[in-house]
């Protein structure tokens, strides 16, 4: 108490020796409440009084001043000495600039020591880490960080470690978190939770030779450690990376230790290695058997080693020991669907939506369903339910509309699709909405269709002009339909689809000019666009028989494989049009048939067949042309398409 009654004196004393210190003590309260706020959380409430004396007490700042400079020195001789990255690799130099970002901070190690009872201490200074944190809340973090790593290598200073490598993660290179992390691990060898900070950040560093030093001297501490933190976010993006982790991986006794044996299954699986994979995945299940993501990883592998009815058997048990887990009834359902076998997959989707019956997701895929096997009662009412929940109201609208397309109640289909107003969904439920006004022949419907949706969606209107163009077109107004793309492109001179769609409705031959300059100004936009290249090489073709370039365009196009990400069906048909069309100017008959037979066998179309039977007719074959024009005449009456091909895009 005497001690505390002098403090108060020596403060009244001062107060009344300097006007200026009342100003400064007026703002005391709220910066000793920061003060509190800030140290309770990591520190005890003794350091927290100790704080307030120090703050209210200068005379303990009146030790010799020494220089920062060699102070941050000082602590960067054990940060490079204990190097645990490549000797070849650069460090960020924003490091080596740690001296200068707190050049003004004089005499951290000076200042006064954690507990004023002890007059020299190598505990952290309370002086530099409440000053760190101030720089930290000022936005100024590089500051922060290199007080904290400094103050970090004093005695218990554990807290402080934690505290410096947080705001290294956030604010350096992974590598160079490890850098540090590494350094503190060697000075402080015992100190088991840092094995594993050294661990995870070796692994996101790829130093998978440390990570797998440091991941054995983990297991030989406790076989059974939860590795599952360290192996959060660590998963090599590349092949390189994925073998050298193995690698490192691989001479570790994993047996008895589930999150290592998992994370060795998984790489061997992905490098087509199952036999091996389920070896390890079996000991993961040892521990954890009933754990989900180790059962479907066990179930991915099993996919490739065993038949589908055994590993169909495998998750039914899996799901029955797990009644509660959505995940194995979403894992199995999908699976199911994979193997073609939408009946089973509908039964076991009503069994879940019956046990999960708030969860939209399983009720729109129970819908999905229920509409891909035609079971239009139960996916109606499926989605009638899914309607009342506010977010998944506009995807029921649209997936009402698909049925009750399926079922031909086209008005019913038009009052669902023009309810659909999420933006993703918008325009694909007006385009059938302008699709069964042209069944129709309400014209005037479809284009007010396309004004209101321009009007209600501005993002939309280029997709508008472009529909409403194709709609004139095919009312035989071709010039009408270019004025309308022209003014369109004025209006939006850098939207693609419009000058495409106008590069289309321009003639071959008339304006051969103005489309190819149209042409080429596209495919220097987006050299890759197949769709470009392909009307190219039509209109080379068209000018000059037998193009090089444009044979050579279109030849290219139908040599992409199906497994390819840039086949298309369509684009892969016209190209077969293109080449054939050019083989019929040539009076190269067969090669016509070549070309277009079995793509016509197998998905007819209206221009396909019109090519063969000019190429049967070039060659005299007047049977194949007598059954070819009946069967044109039967698909393509009156050389419209189908009401189906109009309408049905789902």
């Amino acid at each position: 108490m005497m001690f505390f009654g002098s403090l108060f004196q020596f403060q009244c004393r001062s107060q009344l020796r300097s006007p200026l210190v009342h100003d400064d003590q007026s703002s005391f309260r709220a910066l000793w409440q920061a003060v509190i706020d800030r140290l309770c959380q990591r520190y005890k409430l003794t350091l927290s009084l100790a704080v307030c004396l120090c703050l209210i007490t200068p005379a303990h700042a009146n030790h010799a001043d020494t220089a920062l400079e060699e102070n941050v020195a000082a602590i960067s001789i054990p940060l490079k000495s204990n190097t645990v990255m490549d000797h070849n690799e650069s460090i960020d130099p924003s490091v080596d600039d740690s001296e200068e970002l707190i050049e003004d901070v004089k005499n951290i190690d000076s200042l006064a020591p954690a507990s004023l009872w002890q007059s020299e201490s190598n505990e952290p200074s309370l002086y530099a880490l409440l000053d760190a944190e101030f720089a930290a809340d000022r936005g100024d973090k590089r500051r922060a960080v290199t007080i904290y790593k400094q103050q970090s290598f004093k005695e218990d200073a554990t807290a402080v470690f934690e505290r410096a490598l947080s705001l290294s993660l956030r604010t350096e290179r992974v590598e160079d978190s490890l850098h540090f992390a590494k350094s503190w691990q060697d000075q402080n060898p015992d100190h088991v939770p840092a094995w594993f900070y050294v661990a995870h950040l070796a692994l996101r560093a790829h130093d998978y030779l440390l990570a797998g030093e440091t991941l054995n001297r983990i297991l030989r501490y406790d076989p059974r450690a939860d590795l599952s933190e360290i192996l959060i976010g660590i998963y090599p993006n590349n092949d390189e990376d994925k073998r050298e982790l193995l690698a490192a991986l691989q001479p570790l006794d994993s047996e008895q230790n589930a999150s290592l044996s998992v994370l060795k299954a998984g790489l061997l699986y992905q490098f087509n290695e199952p036999e091996i994979a389920i070896v390890h995945i079996n000991r993961a299940l040892e521990h954890q058997p009933d754990y989900v993501p180790f059962i479907t990883l066990k179930a991915d592998i099993l996919r490739k080693i065993v038949t589908a009815e055994t590993v169909v058997n495998y998750l039914s048990q899996a799901r029955l020991r797990n009644p509660d887990s959505k995940s194995l009834y979403l894992y199995e359902i999908r699976y199911l669907l994979d193997l073609k076998q939408s009946q089973e997959a509908w039964e076991l989707l009503l069994k879940a939506h019956e046990r999960f019956s708030d969860d939209a997701e399983i009720t729109l895929l129970a819908a999905l369903v229920s509409l891909d096997i035609e079971k239009y009662e139960s996916a109606d009412q499926l989605l009638n339910a899914l309607a009342k929940t506010p977010a998944y109201l506009d995807r029921a609208y649209y997936y009402l509309g698909i049925s009750a397309e399926r079922q031909q109640h086209f008005e019913q289909a038009k009052y669902y699709f023009n309810g659909v107003m999420q933006e993703d969904l918008v325009l694909e439920a007006r385009r059938k909405v302008v699709a069964f006004e042209l069944v129709n022949d309400d014209i005037d419907a479809a284009i007010a269709t396309l004004e209101k949706l321009r009007k209600d969606f501005s993002v939309f209107a280029p997709d508008t002009f472009v529909i409403q163009a194709d709609i004139l077109w095919q009312q035989n107004e071709p010039e009408e339909a270019l004025r309308l793309l022209t003014r369109a492109a004025r209006k939006y001179p850098d939207n693609e689809a419009l000058l495409f769609a106008r590069a289309q409705l321009l003639d071959d031959k008339n304006d051969y000019i103005v489309k190819r300059t149209l042409l080429n100004h596209l495919q220097a936009l987006d050299p890759n666009n197949l769709s470009y290249q392909l009307s190219y090489a039509q209109l080379l073709l068209a000018n000059e028989r037998s193009s090089e370039q444009g044979l050579a365009l279109a030849t290219a196009i139908i040599q992409i494989r199906y497994d390819d990400p840039r086949y298309d069906n369509e684009l892969h048909l016209q190209a077969l049009n293109i080449l054939a069309s050019d083989s019929l100017a040539n009076k190269d008959y067969q090669q016509v048939i070549d070309y277009l037979q079995t793509p016509y066998d197998v998905l007819p179309s209206l221009r396909s067949g019109t090519l063969l039977l000019r190429a049967y007719q070039g060659l005299g074959d007047n049977e194949k042309v007598e059954a070819l024009l009946t069967d044109l005449q039967q698909r393509f009456s009156f050389g419209q398409r189908n009401i189906n091909d109009r309408i049905q895009l789902y």
